[in-house]
């Protein structure tokens, strides 16, 4: 019985990393992964801008310079990171269209291109994530409900009451690798102008553009008339910013 165990232990020990090993290589950010390859300015809250190539990771992003710099110490610096714990201290990602190559720009165009006019396979794919993100609260319901109801089993109990710590992390794993989250009220005017609400510091910037898509944590616009600041010019860019930092306040057409 109690190589059983063992054994059982070690079995869940290596699903749960294998399935987190899938999850976190395959998952990322749908709005950031739009930015991926891109050459953009990440605005943060402190004031700082950083431009680079974006790369984007489950677990945060990586920004690589056009040119390796130095910094005020002398240090040779080629990139710069941020981790998605550090995520809340972003303000936005700008994509400013005059910084884009010629490449860029046509990518650009197809993108917003599809946007505004989904073929069949993509409303296809759109409906059927929609149907599996309205639908994931139950499975994580039924799948606790399942697992207690198997806890009280003569034959199962004892080994998944022993084992509670990696059937956890297994759950956590495949309910939260859905990282958007279903909000009926903006899914309507995916590819339709908006008014997004913008928080900077102690004022609200109000941006219109392409609603391009929403995840759990942010939120993408496109064909913005972008001021950083009252005393920049205006600039036509794409933005991604923080779900808590940009509200859809209305339509626009």
């Amino acid at each position: 019985m109690l190589d059983n165990a063992f054994y059982i232990t070690i079995m869940f020990i290596g699903l749960s990393t294998f399935v987190g090993m899938i999850i976190k290589k395959l998952h990322r950010d749908k709005c950031l992964k739009d930015f991926a390859g891109y050459m953009v300015t990440l605005e943060e809250k402190g004031g700082k801008d950083v431009w680079g190539k974006l790369r984007v990771e489950n677990t945060g992003i990586e920004l690589a310079y056009p040119e390796t710099q130095t910094d005020a110490d002398g240090h040779l610096e080629a990139s710069y990171i941020v981790y998605k714990f550090e995520f809340p201290n972003i303000a936005a990602f700008v994509r400013y269209h005059d910084g884009l190559s010629e490449a860029g720009k046509k990518r650009r165009l197809r993108d917003l291109d599809r946007t505004y006019h989904p073929g069949f396979f993509r409303r296809v794919k759109r409906k059927t994530q929609n149907f599996f993100k309205t639908i994931r609260d139950a499975v994580a319901e039924i799948m606790n409900l399942l697992i207690s109801k198997a806890k009280k089993t003569s034959t199962a109990g004892g080994t998944l009451t022993s084992q509670d710590k990696y059937v956890t992390q297994m759950k956590q794993e495949l309910i939260g690798s859905v990282g958007t989250s279903y909000e009926p009220l903006l899914e309507r005017y995916i590819g339709h102008k908006i008014v997004l609400e913008v928080i900077k510091g102690d004022r609200i910037v109000e941006c219109a553009g392409v609603l391009k898509d929403y995840t759990a944590e942010f939120i993408e616009v496109m064909d913005v008339d972008y001021k950083k600041s009252e005393d920049t010019p205006v600039r036509k860019a794409d933005i991604v910013v923080l779900r808590k930092l940009g509200i859809v306040r209305h339509l626009a057409e």
